[in-house]
């Protein structure tokens, strides 16, 4: 079976991400010191969106930058993956607020990728996760402090997000059914 539905579509991606905006807004009362860090590819789109949406409201553009996590991962070989780096270009993080940015949030393995890898750009005063779709089947102890929206799914779904910026238009979709690698 391989049913597909949309759970956002661009509007409601585009709400979810002026909602995170505010809730970074007001647990840091305001940009000072705030620094968005993006996992690449979807991640470092979303933290573009979101620090817009700040300089929106605050009038000052938080710092952003993009991470790719590849080379930091456990789990390339496991899952017979040939890594493909792409760059990463993070601002000065020592001592910031950072507000690390991913699509989805599933097994946690990509985020503690990342927070291996800003260990090597500097240390931050707090890392805080935002995510756009938060989908359970965590196999680290990893939770989101920030979701655009959570989606209960079986762990043989494929929860696809799509951006204008990358795919030409925005939403999210569940396919049902995907027989696991």
């Amino acid at each position: 079976m391989n049913a597909t539905g949309t759970i956002l579509d661009a509007d409601g991606i585009r709400r979810a991400v002026r909602r995170i905006a505010h809730e970074i807004v007001e647990a840091n009362q305001g940009a000072s010191g705030l620094a968005l860090v993006g996992i690449q590819r979807g991640g470092a789109v979303l933290a573009r969106r979101i620090a817009e949406q700040i300089e929106a409201i605050e009038g000052t553009r938080p710092l952003v930058g993009a991470l790719d996590v590849t080379l930091y991962r456990d789990d390339l070989a496991q899952r017979g993956i040939q890594p493909q780096p792409q760059p990463s270009d993070l601002p000065d993080i020592e001592g910031k607020t950072v507000v690390l940015v991913d699509d989805v949030l599933m097994t946690g393995r990509t985020v503690r990728a990342a927070l291996d890898g800003m260990n090597d750009f500097g240390r931050p005063r707090t890392v805080r996760l935002a995510v756009l779709v938060d989908r359970g089947h965590r196999e680290l102890p990893i939770r989101a402090d920030l979701v655009g929206k959570n989606i209960p799914t079986s762990a043989h779904d494929d929860v696809r997000v799509m951006l204008e910026e990358l795919d030409g238009s925005d939403s999210v979709i569940v396919v049902s059914g995907r027989v696991p690698a």
